[in-house]
């Protein structure tokens, strides 16, 4: 379909894709973004929050989107699965952390409920015999929160998850510890996806358009970071090429099928304690 009109077509045309403004997406979107690729279609670019992006994929609004793993439980209706461009964590992952230690969790400060971290996070506890009250704030929100003792623990995501100690912050429950312990699968944190009222034509065209963005980044690493600056909050260009790489790596380029079993699993552990009813994982592959 067009992304324009809506209507179905082999051709394409005008379509909005809609990433995080975060080092990892700016990173493997900028030969998309700076014309290093040549593209099928006019791409006009959306930059938010990965929450915000999660809250207005439920209204159908975006043509191709980054979504947590969690929110696509939900939307497995209308959006279908990149096999490219998946944020995968693989000895890492979201953390819990807090001021000083502590016994409980208390308030947490956590991204958004439809993070896949918050799932996580549920998940966990529940496992570990943890309580929690979850206090919802943006992401980049939460480590100043903590600080200042506006909650008592945070549940981080993006950089936060490399930087808490220079802030003074000690870990209370690292994520991808428990899940790989669940597992000893990939963790599955977030992947974009493109709306079904596309036709198969144009879902192929931009997943490999996705793919080719990846391949210019991992191969031009050095013009990819020096623009994934610009959106790293900070960040030395030491660790900002770490962050990035960090969640743009093979996995990112073509989905194995190790990640889809650990999307299937996630879902099959949440639906055995009752917060979702699992969807079917339909990852489109080229």
């Amino acid at each position: 379909m067009d992304g324009i009109t809506g209507k179905k077509t082999g051709k394409t045309g005008k379509i909005t894709v809609a990433h995080t403004p975060d080092a990892d997406d700016a990173f493997m979107f900028y030969a998309m973004t700076a014309g290093k690729i040549e593209m099928p279609f006019e791409v006009e670019h959306v930059i938010k929050d990965i929450e915000t992006l999660n809250r207005m994929a439920f209204e159908n609004q975006l043509d191709v989107t980054a979504i947590s793993v969690h929110a696509y439980a939900y939307l497995s209706e209308n959006y279908r699965i990149l096999s490219a461009g998946a944020s995968v964590g693989d000895g890492y992952g979201p953390v819990v952390v807090a001021e000083n230690e502590r016994e409980s969790l208390g308030r947490v400060a956590v991204p958004g409920k439809l993070t896949t971290a918050f799932l996580l996070l549920m998940l966990a506890c529940d496992d570990l015999g943890f309580e929690f009250e979850p206090v919802e704030m943006r992401f980049d929100e939460i480590i100043p929160a903590v600080k200042e003792g506006k909650v008592d623990s945070g549940l981080l995501i993006h950089e936060g998850q490399i930087t808490y100690a220079d802030h003074g912050l000690v870990k209370l429950i690292d994520l991808w510890e428990w899940w790989n312990e669940k597992t000893s699968l990939p963790l599955p944190l977030g992947v974009n996806a493109i709306n079904r009222r596309f036709d198969e034509e144009t879902q192929k065209a931009f997943l490999k358009a996705m793919r080719e963005s990846i391949r210019y980044a991992l191969e031009h690493s050095e013009e990819a970071v020096s623009y994934a600056l610009k959106f790293s909050r900070g960040l030395s260009g030491e660790l900002t090429e770490k962050f990035a790489k960090m969640y743009v790596n093979e996995y990112t380029y073509e989905m194995p099928e190790s990640v889809v079993e650990a999307i299937n699993t996630l879902f099959d552990m949440a639906e055995e304690k009752g917060i979702l009813k699992k969807p079917v994982v339909d990852v489109l592959f080229l």
